[in-house]
C-alpha cells in the first residue's frame, strides 16, 4: 500500500486506527488522543505531546508498537518519536493562567462546549455497513439525526461487544454536528460519568458538573449497564435525564443488553430507558460480513491488496463482531508483511489458523448436534477446502469450487443415499447429469491421487460419526 503523498497527520491517523485496536480504550484517550502529528523527518513520524511528562512516558511504552503497525497502516517501515508541542516549549508558564484574547478563544471555546469528548472521524454513517442485524438501529439512528429530541428519545442500543453500537451512537452525533456546529455534544462512558461525579463531590464543585451535563445538547453514554449497585449514580443520572428529556434534548445510550434485564439498575430508570426506542444489534451474517471486510479494505485503500477469496474465506471462519473482523485483516496484513508474501487463502490460512480453529470446533458442534444432513456434509467440506457454503451451492465453476462441490455431492451419495435429483437441488439446482458427472470424477480421484482419498476418507470417517 502506498503511502508516499500522506501528509503527517495523516500518516499519524492510520496509526493511531490501529492503535486503538490494541490498546485499552482509557489508555489510548489519555496518552495518545491529546497528540498531533508534527512532521516526517526522513523515516521518522515526529509527534508531539502536550507536555513532557506525556512525550517522555509515550516514548518509552508506545513509540515501538506504533511503528509496529507501519507496515500494515502504510506499506513501509516508520519510525515514531514523540516530543513536546514547540508552542508549549516557548510559552511562558504564567500564560497557562492568562485568559487568552477574545478573538482568539472564541473558536475554540464553541468547539469544547460542542464536545467534551471527541468523536471518532471514522465513526460516520457512511463508514456503517447496514445488515439485517442492524437495518433497525441504523434506521432509527437517521430519523433521530435529521431530528433530535422529537423522535425515539431516548434511544437505547443493545448488543454484544464489537458489532457496533459505540459507532452508530456516534455517528449520530457527527450528523447532528455537521448540520449544526454550534451542537453541544457530551460523549461519555457511564464509568467516566461516575468518576466525574465523585470529583465534583470531592471538590465540591458538583455544580459545575452539573451544569456540564444538563446543559449539553446531546448526550451520548456508553455502556449504561455499569450504573449497576451505584445508587448515587443513579440519583444523579436520573435527574440528569429528567432535565435533558423535558428540555427537549436527544439522549443516546448504549448496553450489553435490553433495558428489561438491568439488573441492580433502579426501576425508574429502566423504565425510562424504554420511553423511545430500543434497538437492538445482532451479530452479522455472512453476507453483512463479507460487505464489512468489502467496506474496510475500502476504506483503507486495500481494494488491490485483499482478493475477494480472501474476503469470503475471513468472512466465512470469523463470525462473532466485527472488531474481530477488523483484527483479522490487520493480523492478515501483518503476517504477509513480515514474511513476504502476497494475501492469498493459504496465506489467511496460516495467519489466522488459532480462529479457524474455534470456528471448527464451533461447526463440529452444530453439526453434532443437527446430526448428518446435507448442510453437515457442506459445511465439513467447506472447512477442509477453505471455501464457503454459499460457494459450494453458485454457479461458479473455478477449480477452487468444483473440485469440492464434486467431493461434497460424493459424499452426500455415499453417506445419504439421497436420489440424484435431491443432490442437485441441494447444490444450486444443478441436474442429475451433473451430479453424475461429478460421481465419476470423484472415484477417478480416490483411484489416483492417494493424498486426495486419504482427505475424502479422513472427512467421510468423521462425518459417518454424525449419524444418528
Amino acid at each position: 500500500m502506498e503511502s508516499l503523498d500522506l501528509s503527517p497527520a495523516d500518516v499519524w491517523s492510520r496509526l493511531l486506527e490501529r492503535a486503538r485496536l490494541e490498546l485499552p480504550d482509557q489508555t489510548f484517550r489519555t496518552w495518545l488522543e491529546p497528540t498531533e502529528a508534527l512532521e516526517i523527518a526522513g523515516d521518522t513520524l515526529v509527534v508531539g505531546a502536550p507536555d513532557r511528562f506525556a512525550a517522555e512516558w509515550n516514548e518509552a511504552k508506545h513509540a515501538t508498537l506504533l511503528a509496529g503497525f507501519a507496515p500494515v497502516a502504510l506499506g513501509h517501515p516508520i519510525k515514531v518519536a514523540f516530543r513536546v508541542n514547540a508552542e508549549r516549549q516557548t510559552r511562558p508558564q504564567m500564560d497557562f493562567f492568562v485568559a487568552a484574547k477574545p478573538e482568539d478563544s472564541a473558536p475554540v471555546k464553541a468547539q469544547q462546549r460542542a464536545r467534551s469528548a471527541p468523536l471518532n472521524e471514522r465513526y460516520t454513517f457512511r463508514n456503517f455497513v447496514v445488515g439485517k442485524s442492524n437495518e433497525l438501529a441504523a434506521a432509527a439512528a437517521n430519523a433521530i439525526a435529521e431530528a433530535p429530541g422529537k423522535i425515539y428519545n431516548p434511544f437505547f442500543i443493545y448488543g454484544d461487544t464489537g458489532l457496533g453500537k459505540t459507532h452508530l451512537m456516534q455517528a449520530v452525533g457527527h450528523a447532528i454536528f455537521q448540520r449544526d456546529p454550534s451542537t453541544r455534544i457530551t460523549l461519555v462512558g457511564t464509568e467516566q460519568f461516575t468518576n466525574d461525579l465523585i470529583t465534583s463531590i470531592q471538590r465540591r464543585t458538583t455544580v459545575d458538573f452539573r451544569r456540564q451535563y444538563r446543559e449539553t445538547d446531546l448526550l451520548l453514554v456508553d455502556d449504561i449497564q455499569f450504573l449497576k449497585g451505584k445508587e448515587t449514580t443513579q440519583e444523579e443520572f436520573f435527574h440528569t435525564f429528567n432535565t435533558l428529556y423535558e428540555a427537549g434534548r436527544q439522549i443516546i445510550l448504549t448496553s450489553d443488553r435490553p433495558p428489561s434485564e438491568l439488573t441492580g439498575v433502579e426501576a425508574r430508570l429502566v423504565s425510562r430507558f424504554q420511553w423511545g426506542m430500543v434497538a437492538d444489534i445482532g451479530h452479522p451474517d455472512f453476507e453483512h460480513r463479507i460487505a464489512i471486510l468489502q467496506q474496510k479494505a475500502e476504506q483503507d485503500d486495500l481494494e488491490s491488496t485483499i482478493p475477494d477469496d480472501v474476503i469470503r474465506f475471513v468472512a466465512e471462519h470469523v463470525r462473532s463482531n466485527v472488531r474481530e473482523l477488523e483484527g483479522s485483516i490487520i493480523k492478515l496484513l501483518a503476517y504477509a508483511s513480515l514474511r513476504h508474501k502476497p494475501v492469498t487463502v493459504d496465506v489467511a490460512r496460516e495467519a489466522l489458523r488459532d480462529k479457524l480453529r474455534a470456528s471448527e470446533a464451533a461447526g463440529v458442534v452444530e453439526e453434532q448436534q443437527a446430526g448428518l444432513t446435507v448442510n453437515a456434509i457442506q459445511q465439513a467440506v467447506a472447512r477442509e477446502w477453505g471455501i464457503t457454503v454459499d460457494g459450494l451451492r453458485s454457479k461458479t465453476r473455478t477449480k477452487t469450487l468444483t473440485v469440492p462441490r464434486q467431493i461434497a455431492m460424493y459424499l452426500t451419495r455415499d453417506l445419504m443415499g439421497l436420489q440424484l435429483v435431491e443432490i442437485g437441488s441441494a447444490f444450486g439446482g444443478r441436474d442429475h447429469s451433473t451430479v453424475i458427472h461429478s460421481l465419476e470424477k470423484v472415484n477417478e480421484m480416490l483411484e489416483r491421487d492417494p493424498t486426495a482419498a486419504n482427505r475424502i476418507g479422513r472427512l467421510r470417517g468423521m462425518l459417518a460419526s454424525l449419524r444418528i
